[in-house]
């Protein structure tokens, strides 16, 4: 090699390391930018915002409150008027309230309630048969019989695809009426015909947020009356359900009763649920939901769920510890579809009636398995029937850490194990473990 060969090498190595450094440039300086110890309301600064010592807050209540009500319409007014001035609070006072549809949030909101003083309740269920087609570009629909139906109901639409298979489901609100025609907030955008058998219940989220950010609620009940309603899967309903989200915070909630989830949020990333409690909910206490990055569940106290916390599709970088799981009528917590790289910690889960904690099986695509997942520090008690599993690692799961775990078994052993590896699960990696009272402490499927 001559030494023009030699020089050209060495300019053309230096240039990409130069175009390199331009590049990683930005978050090396963010990183060394001073810290903003005294920030000031800038305009279009939305990243750094003063400790204000009050804000503009809006009360609601049954009386003596800027909006006097008990319904979800007084909320959502007070919410509207805080949220139109940006950055307010709406105070909920002592009372109950009646809902007969979500109410709606939008961005940059703090809504603050009276604790266990201040109850949102979910009124009864009412379903009503459709009796007219309905196509995509319509924004109506013709019930049979509409009595109980008023303005301003909240319903959901299911209804067959025609011949293709599977189910549309909508959410609407019904805003204009001629008898038993009622018009909808939104067009139908899907077809409703009477050969998909449709159906149209009164089923809803108390709190409902899509493509909203930065909002806190704190300090309220939820009670969904499950006695009294149809179930609403949890990709569609909860007491608060959410869609394509950012930095949202519950903090000391009391979310029961409800014929569905307590909490899903669904693409929704830096979700904070802490000092909860979810009780009593017919399917999910928690359900950190498909795409989700980085929630951050803790503190919580979830009780007599169908799951505990179920994390769903692709649900990264998470962190659940501290939370004390009762009592869930099937799995205190279950992770699978591509959830991976989260942290499991310092939970308690007793009582469960199926098993403790379950890797779920996904056997529909190459590697759609919960990987570089840790469980740690953990203690799992008394959970499953006879044939009960503790913590249970089933497909092809692999990169899994079990460690410092306390997996006891108080019962008559029974058939039940304390830690089961599946047969294609691979580099489970199990340390420093207290184990006891099953009939098998370990069983190893690998071997």
């Amino acid at each position: 090699m001559n030494e023009k060969q030699l020089d050209r090498r060495r300019f053309l190595g230096r240039s990409t390391g130069v175009v390199a450094a331009a590049w990683a440039t930005p978050s090396l300086l963010a990183s060394e930018l001073p810290p903003v110890d005294h920030p000031r309301a800038t305009s279009g600064d939305n990243r750094h915002e003063p400790d204000w010592s009050e804000r503009l807050t809006v009360t609601v209540g049954p009386d003596k409150a800027d909006i006097v009500g008990n319904t979800e319409k007084a909320i959502q007014a007070a919410v509207d008027y805080a949220a139109r001035w940006g950055n307010g609070s709406v105070k909920i006072l002592p009372g109950e309230y009646r809902f007969r549809n979500s109410v709606f949030l939008p961005s940059d909101i703090r809504i603050v309630g009276s604790g266990q003083d201040a109850v949102l309740i979910k009124e009864e269920s009412l379903t009503a048969k459709l009796v007219a087609d309905s196509d995509w570009f319509d924004q109506e629909i013709t019930f049979a019989d509409a009595s109980g139906l008023k303005l301003g109901d909240g319903v959901f639409i299911s209804v067959a695809k025609p011949g293709a298979g599977g189910v549309v489901n909508l959410k609407r609100t019904l805003v204009a009426r001629d008898g038993n025609r009622f018009k909808l907030d939104r067009a139908l955008r899907k077809n409703v015909w009477l050969s998909g058998e449709p159906s149209c219940t009164t089923s809803f989220p108390l709190f409902s947020g899509e493509n909203i950010e930065n909002v806190v609620i704190e300090d309220l009940t939820f009670d969904g009356n499950r006695a009294n309603n149809v179930n609403l899967n949890g990709n569609y309903g909860g007491c608060i359900w959410l869609q394509d989200c950012n930095q949202m915070t519950m903090r000391g909630l009391t979310l029961r009763n409800y014929n569905g989830d307590g909490i899903s949020w669904q693409i929704c990333h830096d979700v904070v649920v802490e000092n909860c409690h979810s009780v009593g909910n017919t399917d999910l206490g928690l359900h950190p939901g498909s795409g989700s990055q980085r929630p951050l569940i803790r503190d919580n106290r979830l009780e007599r769920n169908g799951i505990g916390i179920f994390w769903c599709w692709g649900v990264k970088y998470g962190l659940a510890e501290n939370n004390k799981i009762v009592d869930s009528v099937k799995h205190g917590m279950t992770i699978g579809h591509n959830d991976t790289d989260n942290v499991i910690r310092n939970n308690e889960i007793l009582n469960s009636g199926i098993g403790g904690i379950l890797f779920r099986e996904d056997n529909r695509g190459v590697d759609f398995w919960a990987n570089r997942n840790v469980l740690e520090k953990n203690r799992i008690v008394d959970n499953g029937g006879d044939e009960g599993i503790a913590i249970d690692v089933l497909g092809k799961t692999k990169d899994v850490v079990i460690a410092g775990n306390e997996i006891v078994e108080t019962r008559k052993s029974a058939s039940r194990i304390g830690i089961r590896i599946g047969a294609d699960a691979s580099n489970v990696r199990l340390s420093n473990n207290t184990v006891k009272g099953f009939a098998k402490a370990v069983e190893d499927l690998r071997t």
